[in-house]
Formats: C-alpha cells, structure tokens, sequence
C-alpha cells in the first residue's frame, strides 16, 4: 500500500541496507532477506538492556542502538513502536481446555517475554550446573544486543468460543462486540492451514535470529499447552511509524507508508488505534485489534507490466513515489487525478469516511510454489480501535474495484483482540480479561 493506503492489498519490501542508519547488514541480518533459514533463531541475551520500565511507545531513541525498548507500559510494545526490521509472526491453538493451565501460561509467558526483550535469557538460561536436565533457554542469543525486540499478544474469537460452540475458559461473555468473524471479501483464497489462531505472538526485532528464537523459546514454555497453528517470516518493513524517516518500497518497488499513523501523534493513536473504555471492553481498554492478512503477489505478472500500468495501478510515479499530478512524495495527493481504479485513491482516507489504521506489515520470499513461481507478497499486520470502521469498510472497496487485484490474493487471515500493556512485575498478558 502506499502512503494513503489504509489496508492490505500493497505489500512492501525492502532488500537494501537499514534504511534508518545507512550501515550494511550482519551476515546473520541477510538470512531473514530470502525467508529460508530461520527456523534456528535468537533471543537477546547478552548484555544489553535497558530498564524494564518507562512505557511502551517509545521513539527513535533506541532505534540504531540495538538496545531494549521498554516491556511494562500502557499499552503493549510493537504497535506503536518505531517498526524493526524482522518478524516472526505465530499464530497458536491452546490444546488444554483447563483454565487454570493457560493462565499458568499466559503469566509464564509475561515473565520470559519480559527478560527476552531486555537482552536476558529465560529462567536459568542456556547453560546451568544440571547438565541432565535441559536448559530454561535455547541458547542461540548468547551475546546478542535486544536487537529492540517486541513481542505483542493478542486473543483470537475462538479463544471465547471455539469452533464447535464450547466456552473452554469461561470467557465467551468477554468477547468483544469488535472481534468479528471477517466477512468474505472477493477475491479472497483463503487457507484456513495459514488462518485464525486463538493466541497470536508478534514478535518483532532487527536482528532475524532474535525475533525468532523469543518465538520459538514462547512455543518451548507452551508445550502440551500450546501448539503453533501457523507463521511467517517477515523481512524488509513495509510500514513505518516514523514518517520521518525513509519511506520502504514494497516488492512491487513502490514507497509505501508515508502518511502511516506515527508512532508519536498521540491524538490519532487515541482515535484510531487505542481502544478506549467506553467503546469497548473494560479489559481491552488501551488495547488495539489486529488484522493480519498474507497477502501473495503475482511476482512475475507485475514484472512484466508496463511502467506505464503500474504507475496507474498505485496512482503514483515509481521514481519519487509522487502522487500523480504532483512532484513530491509528500505532496497532498489530488485523487480525482488518478484513475478511478488507482489504489491509493481507493484506500485513501478521504474516500473511506476518514478510516485510518496503523500498518506494521514485512515482506516475506516462502520459496516457490512447485511451478517455478515465487511465493513472495506482503505480510498485512494492521492496528486499529475497531475493524467494523477500519479494515473491513476500506478493504470491501479495495476489493471490488482497486486495480492492484489483479496482481495480488488474500491467501491467509486472522484477527486478534490485543490486550493493554503489563504495567509492572506482577501483572501479566490478558490479567484482567481473566480477572
């Protein structure tokens, strides 16, 4: 999507240096750019972290640094926050139907994500004086910074009732008005292998092997609990909530992203993003709702479109990223010079009611498909105060008219109720949605 764009039909991608300090990649930064090689993974735990404390919408302070963005605030790290690098997205099924069991999880959870993102290791660590027994951490982040590492969680509607109707944890009287089944939009190709989850785990860093291994140490804990339902790998931010910053282009080689929400426009958190106490849940409140959609682009049809076409496609130029009709990137776009089909200005907020979310969306390569075609497209995650005014009214039109489907298919989808930020040591992820 681009800079107006509100929902998922553009993804994005970046294979080049940090855009944000112009410094070449790790080695072990290049192997979250082609997906493969992944599955080992590191969490942050050398010497890095800063304190715990201090909230959890944090800036660019931290952001070329390598160190700890905050764990306990108002509202969970990695909406808000400045957008990393790399993504390692799990969705989970809860295979226990005891209560008592997931909130020993959830807590469990809070605690290790907690150390995790401070640059420490989980429990005793990856090395302990009981050589019988397995370690508490898997190991592979041994001195590695933070890497600014977020993890974020967030409840799915099966979590309050599932499939076949049960209330497994006496929560289905909590479950938000908000937290729909999405309707089915056209064009949708939906795999429900990659679809749904009753918990979900964003977990986002610039080193590759951090993001991962806090994932794969979160699925270690839930074991016999837990089980990952389904992932992705992310690589190249699409979206980013420093606007100041160098707009990323997606694999379609388009700037996308340049009027995201930031991070630090407290007003429009507040309206379109935050959920408040009186349009929600009391638990939710200072939580979010987020979309994630996997979104498979036409790789090699787009590479064989005009320039012509393409620029059509999106409604701006390729070059400077300029609305058409304009000559710079930030230049209020004039949609009534743009096709009527143009993405941009079919998601623009001007012909949606106003709508706006919050994008943290990476590209994803998954291999090829069995046919030589390359699997590559755009990992949609967006935040908002309610999809039934966000995602779900742009993305109807988007998908009844917007030129960009031709080139692209919602293969996979999942919606989640994203619980406020823990607010010290002895809270926990979805406390009070259990309280």
């Amino acid at each position: 999507m681009t800079d107006e764009a509100n929902t998922a039909p553009s993804p994005e991608a970046n294979t080049a240096p940090s855009r944000e300090t112009g410094t070449a990649p790790s080695r072990r930064a290049l192997i979250g750019w082609g997906g493969a090689g992944l599955a080992l993974g590191a969490a942050a735990a050398g010497g890095a972290a800063a304190a715990l404390g201090g909230g959890a919408d944090d800036t660019e302070t931290v952001a070329d640094s390598g160190a700890a963005v905050p764990f306990y605030g108002a509202h969970q790290a990695g909406i808000a926050t400045a957008v990393q690098d790399r993504l390692h997205f799990a969705a989970f099924d809860v295979t226990t139907d005891d209560r008592a069991e997931l909130i020993a999880l959830l807590k469990e959870w809070t605690k290790a994500a907690a150390r995790m993102t401070q640059g420490h290791a989980v429990g005793g660590g990856a090395v302990s004086d009981l050589a019988e027994a397995p370690p508490d951490d898997t190991g592979e982040a041994l001195g590695l910074k933070a890497s600014r590492l977020t993890l974020t969680i967030g409840f799915g509607p099966t979590l309050f009732t599932d499939k076949k109707g049960k209330d497994r944890f006496g929560i289905a009287d909590r479950r938000p008005e908000a937290l729909i089944d999405l309707p089915a939009f056209p064009g949708d190709n939906l795999d429900a292998a990659r679809s749904d989850g009753d918990l979900c785990v964003q977990a986002c860093a610039d080193d590759p092997q951090v993001a991962v291994h806090a994932i794969r140490n979160l699925a270690r804990i839930g074991m016999g609990k837990v089980a990952i339902r389904w992932s992705q790998l992310g690589f190249g931010k699409t979206s980013s909530t420093t606007p100041d910053a160098q707009t990323p282009r997606n694999m379609m080689g388009f700037k996308d992203g340049t009027r995201n929400i930031a991070g630090t426009d407290t007003a429009a958190l507040e309206k379109h993003v935050w959920v408040s106490g009186k349009a929600g849940p009391a638990w939710l409140a200072g939580g979010s709702y987020l979309v994630a959609r996997r979104i498979r682009m036409h790789i090699e049809t787009w590479d064989r479109t005009s320039l012509k076409e393409q620029e059509d496609v999106f409604g701006r130029d390729k070059g400077e990223g300029a609305p058409q009709g304009k000559q710079h990137e930030r230049d209020e776009p004039n949609l009534k010079a743009m096709l009527p089909t143009a993405h941009v200005r079919l998601a623009h907020p001007d012909s949606n009611g106003g709508a706006r979310i919050l994008r943290r969306g990476y590209s994803f390569t998954d291999g090829t498909d069995g046919l030589g075609r390359l699997d590559a497209g755009l990992f949609f995650l967006a935040y908002q105060h309610d999809v039934r005014d966000g995602f779900v009214p742009v993305q109807r039109a988007l998908a009844r008219k917007d030129a960009l489907n031709e080139y692209i298919q919602h293969v996979g989808s999942a919606l989640f109720a994203v619980p406020p930020g823990v607010r010290d040591a002895d809270d926990w992820w979805g406390r009070a949605l259990f309280s």
